[in-house]
């Protein structure tokens, strides 16, 4: 048991015992290894925008309507985490909570889950790490939290893209340059925990990779190529629905500037098709001030 100089003085004046000190701090103890661990994140994203035009419409990119000519809180965001310790069997969890305008953005209201899942790691050659809950979805070049978008709007090929499946999803690295991913979940679109309407058995299909170009590659390394591709039904019984993904982002011999392209495509049985090109400017002018710039081609035949 530790004792300050504070709790000497107090027990020599009488005011307190060394129980009732040993006890508080073991209660202490216990509630801290608890919580060993575990870590909260967050962040708060606010906005304020002007449209050049004075047209009643306004831009219909994910995040991107309603928000014209004014002051936004675009969301708040709360992340508890445990990440898997470093044994053979581990395990840890993640909850992912997001308040304001933009949460569950497309489905309304003003509270969401984007991801709350267990996460375990089995002793399968390097380690396979297994997900299962609500987690992001495995294919597109941008995400959905504010700090880890190159841009403040999201892209067409973000805006047809599903965003988060309920199920299960396990990921294995097979070296240093190359990872993969599968995973099965209930729906490819819809609310947390939505089914399928036309029978038990169909669910959605998932599957993605990423490689990093080694230092063989000479100008090219560094290159980070990802492609994926989930195969679906929404909620309900709608047709078939097939998303492919294909994006890379590569450096270039200016050492602040990178440049990214994406190409998102959406297929549905008995309806029209879509595609996306994308392509990403990124320059790092200091530690403070990065400069993105996007140019999206949206095809919807």
């Amino acid at each position: 048991m530790k004792i300050n100089p504070w709790t000497v003085g107090l027990a020599a004046a009488g005011v307190i015992s060394f129980a009732g000190t040993a006890q508080a701090e073991e209660a202490k103890n216990q509630v801290m290894t608890a919580v060993s661990g575990t870590t909260l994140s967050g962040y708060v994203s606010t906005s304020a925008r002007w449209d050049f035009s004075s047209a009643a419409g306004v831009s219909a990119y994910r995040f991107g309507a309603g928000k014209a000519d004014g002051f936004n809180l675009d969301v708040v965001n709360v992340t508890v985490a445990k990440a898997p310790g470093e044994g053979e069997w581990a395990s840890g969890y993640k909850a992912e909570m997001v308040f304001g305008p933009d949460a569950n953005a497309g489905l309304g209201g003003g509270f969401g889950l984007k991801q709350a899942y267990v996460a375990l790691r089995a002793p399968v050659g390097n380690g396979l790490d297994i997900k299962m809950g609500v987690f992001d979805s495995v294919i597109g070049y941008e995400a959905t939290n504010s700090p880890d978008n190159p841009n403040y709007t999201r892209s067409w090929g973000n805006t047809i893209d599903p965003v988060q499946h309920t199920g299960i999803l396990a990921s294995y690295r097979f070296c240093e340059n190359f990872s993969g991913s599968i995973g099965v979940a209930n729906t490819a679109l819809g609310n947390i925990n939505a089914r399928n309407g036309s029978a038990q058995s169909q669910k959605t299909y998932m599957a993605a990779i990423s490689a990093t170009a080694p230092e063989s590659f000479g100008a090219l390394k560094g290159t980070v190529l990802n492609a994926g591709v989930v195969d679906a039904q929404s909620n309900g019984a709608a047709n078939d629905i097939t998303y492919i993904y294909v994006g890379a982002t590569i450096p270039t011999p200016m050492e602040n500037l990178t440049v990214g392209l994406a190409w998102d495509h959406h297929m549905q049985n008995a309806a029209t098709d879509a595609q996306v090109l994308a392509a990403y400017v990124s320059y790092k002018a200091s530690d403070k001030l990065k400069v993105n710039v996007r140019a999206d081609y949206l095809d919807n035949n």
